[in-house]
């Protein structure tokens, strides 16, 4: 998995790495085919803002998180990108089982009669 990471008027310090580093662990427990994860931090006045966007194969996710602390902004968006690949994950899992259940239940006709 790619991850940048990315600073809007605020320097990213060797800190701030250690912290995203730190969660990373949590979005590949869920899922091994994550290809990329690009987050940029900014401050605005006394708004810390984190944007991740989270790339899977077959979909992009992107969450924001605006907090009074960086580091609490940047553990809720990741709390969102959690859940996010969680949603994302059973549609898949759902969609793939109702397909097979229909062709269990129908049958596969591949010729039309």
């Amino acid at each position: 998995m790619q991850v940048q990471l990315s600073g809007q008027q605020i320097e990213v310090t060797q800190a701030l790495r250690d912290h995203v580093n730190s969660r990373l662990d949590r979005l590949t427990r869920l899922d091994d085919r994550i290809l990329s994860l690009s987050i940029v931090l900014s401050v605005n006045k006394l708004q810390q803002r984190a944007e991740g966007t989270l790339s899977v194969s077959g979909s992009t996710l992107h969450a924001e998180a605006l907090e009074n602390d960086m580091y609490v902004s940047i553990d809720v968006l990741f709390d969102k990108l959690v859940t996010q690949l969680r949603k994302h994950r059973e549609m898949v899992c759902d969609k793939h089982q109702r397909a097979a259940r229909e062709e269990r239940l129908y049958g596969l006709c591949l010729m039309p009669i």
